[in-house]
């Protein structure tokens, strides 16, 4: 179960980061369209008065974007309808100081071109971290994924370039 999450999380940071870099792609899977009835009662439920609602799915995931309290974020379902978790932008100040040391010292010539943070439910799956952060970090010739855990450890995730 912790794998499908990881694997869930990645596809989502990597969408959001391909996004964020102007690099969708055209004619790919994913689909701007209506949600299931569950899902669609579940986000309701849990972000009522939430604006500016943009559902996509693809065949792992039912995602919405929105506002909620001045605020963008993004909500993910399964298709069963469970609720996943949410994503939400945020600046690397906001990541944990003992982070920001270790990022500095383990990744030098890197500078941190933006910061996810990922609310896991842990109702879903209490074996995984509530947050986690995820750091996009470039150099001239490199750009890495590293997670942030609860405890300020901080993790190579993903090659991205």
């Amino acid at each position: 179960m912790k794998k499908i999450f990881l694997t869930f999380t990645t596809a989502a940071l990597f969408s959001v980061t391909a996004f964020a870099a102007g690099g969708g792609k055209k004619g790919t899977e994913t689909t701007t369209a209506t949600a299931s009835y569950v899902v669609t009662r579940a986000f309701n439920a849990d972000f009522g008065g939430a604006q500016n609602v943009v559902w996509t799915i693809d065949k792992n995931c039912q995602k919405a974007d929105f506002t909620i309290d001045g605020v963008k974020k993004t909500a993910f379902y399964n298709l069963a309808g469970d609720f996943l978790g949410t994503t939400q932008t945020i600046g690397y100040n906001a990541i944990p100081a003992k982070s920001q040391k270790l990022i500095a010292d383990n990744y030098k010539g890197y500078i941190a071109a933006g910061v996810i943070i990922y609310q896991a439910n842990t109702a879903l799956n209490d074996s995984i971290d509530p947050t986690s952060y995820f750091v996009d970090l470039k150099s001239e010739s490199h750009e890495v994924l590293v997670r942030v855990t609860e405890t300020g450890a901080a993790e190579f995730f993903a090659q991205i370039k």
